[in-house]
């Protein structure tokens, strides 16, 4: 009975790092016995097994054995960001969710604040983290697919501006005719002015398009040279290929 607790709390631990660090092909969602989906990544994680879905103010506990959810409660005023923040955050991951059920159908996203959530007002700065996470398995079309991609934007007020980096991983296998495997990754940054949180989550969300339609078009023309039919199935699996760049 030990060396079975051992081994699955080693399990739970190793599930969990390679959730926080990535290293698995996508930030996984986690669903509860509601409808709540929860992104385990390091920018919502409260407690080893604990984690904030800011769109609705709860917290989920987590088995990251199952990878399941266990339970949901409110989250405490002290876990959420002020008022003056959530109007930020609120406005940019409307904008987000737009953006992704139009790229990505079956993609899921959440935005953080991952620096200055007590921030009042005007005068200081602070930081929001966007992530989104899609997959698209298909294993009887003999394709899996997955993207994920973290955009960290720094509301520089001082400046008046915004800092954007963005971090996107594109993971695609199609094994029907020969073994196609990508695993690609890339970085970029831009900035934007600082302004009202309804101008900014425009902004913001336009610059994450344009960023990630020229990465998918170049990943496109990359593969451009493997056979019609191998590239098809292969961009198809891809999540965002079909969506946002045309297939030839």
């Amino acid at each position: 009975m030990a060396e079975e607790n051992i081994l699955t709390w080693s399990s739970a631990t190793s599930k969990r790092k390679r959730s926080l660090n990535g290293s698995s092909s996508t930030l996984p969602p986690v669903k509860s016995n509601t409808s709540l989906k929860v992104l385990i990544t390091s920018y919502n994680e409260l407690d080893k097994n604990e984690y904030l879905d800011p769109r609705t103010a709860q917290v989920a506990t987590v088995n990251h054995v199952k990878q399941v959810c266990t339970e949901v409660r409110p989250a405490a005023d002290e876990e959420l960001p002020s008022p003056y923040i959530e109007d930020f955050r609120c406005t940019l991951d409307a904008e987000i969710l737009k953006y992704v059920g139009e790229a990505y159908p079956k993609g899921i996203c959440s935005v953080y604040c991952v620096n200055g959530k007590d921030v009042e007002g005007p005068g200081s700065n602070f930081e929001l983290v966007v992530v989104i996470s899609a997959v698209k398995n298909s294993p009887k079309n003999f394709c899996n697919g997955s993207w994920r991609s973290v955009w960290n934007i720094e509301f520089k007020d001082d400046m008046q501006m915004l800092a954007i980096r963005g971090k996107i991983q594109v993971d695609a296998h199609y094994f029907e005719e020969g073994n196609v495997q990508l695993d690609a990754k890339n970085e970029c940054r831009d900035e934007t002015m600082f302004q009202a949180p309804d101008d900014c989550a425009l902004s913001i969300t336009n610059t994450i398009r344009h960023h990630e339609a020229e990465y998918l078009a170049s990943l496109e023309e990359s593969y451009s040279n493997l056979p019609d039919t191998t590239f098809q199935g292969f961009a198809e699996e891809t999540p965002g290929y079909s969506h946002l760049v045309p297939m030839a």
